[in-house]
């Protein structure tokens, strides 16, 4: 059974997931891979890319909601349950393009990552079809700019995580617009390396509305940084520098790099990537300087 590689794009509504997907495909496509988007998203109407294998050809979202009564939530769940009765028809659709990278284009619905059991049986058996995937978990980066919404993404990050048990790369996706809500509190390093979640409560205790819950805080936090999983990967999907970051730290996740892909031909490219070479804080400070001008002075 040949190996196939491939991403699994996941995250709340809203966070970049299709926009993602279209920008990587052209990005890798540049670099000379075949690469095919396959869009499991019901609710995805009208996409801005080529995909030749889409959920709409199994089932639709529309007839759903008609025939059964549901809401929207409901009837995605229902689909992605449907695609599970239904996986020989995915694999009849997937086993018709031979030396692809595939690009995953999965709902916006956060407990089919969290705790329902759809998503990750599906990943199961695309795994016994020969596929070596990476669960790239987009979350919108203005959350960082409040600390009660940055630990719930911590802790969404953490359940699909533990959930999937796939090779995981949390992203922040547009970071050009993380401070469109407001000034950070700490530089961008605290957010993306989860660093000392501590002083993170310390503000929470500020407000007086969380302050009732310091407890409760203080023991979400401390799950947190038992697992010591999190960590993210900050990106804006124009900037082909940060999507060249998270290519590679999804190829390290997955195997890719080591496999016969574009990269492995010089032995210096590969020991770069498999010993993390590139040191994190000239990532973060090429971004904080682009984006980040209240970080600069």
């Amino acid at each position: 059974m040949s190996v196939r590689f491939g991403q699994l794009v996941i995250g709340p509504p809203g966070s970049g997931k299709t926009t993602y997907c279209a920008g990587m495909k052209s990005f890798l496509e540049s670099l000379g891979r075949k690469v095919m988007v396959v869009n499991l998203d019901p609710a995805n109407e009208e996409v801005p890319y080529d995909s030749q294998v889409s959920i709409s050809e199994l089932i639709a979202l529309e007839e759903v909601m008609q025939n059964l009564k549901l809401g929207p939530n409901g009837s995605l769940i229902y689909c992605m349950e449907f695609l599970e009765k239904n996986l020989q028809w995915l694999r009849m659709k997937l086993d018709a393009f031979k030396g692809y990278y595939f690009l995953f284009d999965c709902p916006g619905q956060v407990e089919l990552y969290t705790h329902h059991r759809a998503v990750k049986n599906v990943t199961e058996e695309l795994q016994k079809w020969g596929f070596k995937l990476v669960a790239v978990h987009l979350v919108d980066s203005h959350y960082c700019s409040d600390p009660s919404k940055f630990v719930s993404i911590l802790l969404t990050s953490l359940a699909t995580m533990v959930q999937l048990e796939l090779p995981h790369v949390n992203v922040l996706s547009k970071v050009d617009l993380m401070e469109l809500y407001g000034k950070l509190t700490f530089g961008l390093d605290y957010y993306t390396e989860v660093l000392e979640l501590g002083y993170l409560l310390e503000h929470l205790s500020d407000d007086p509305f969380f302050k009732k819950y310091k407890k409760l805080n203080e023991a979400l936090i401390g799950v947190v940084e038992d697992y010591s999983l999190v960590s993210f990967t900050p990106l804006c999907i124009t900037d082909k520098e940060t999507v060249l970051e998270v290519m590679k730290a999804v190829d390290k996740a997955g195997g890719y790099v080591y496999s016969a892909g574009e990269g492995t031909s010089s032995l210096a490219s590969l020991l770069s990537v498999s010993v993390g070479a590139d040191l994190d804080f000239f990532k973060s400070a090429s971004v904080r300087e682009k984006y980040l001008p209240s970080q600069n002075k």
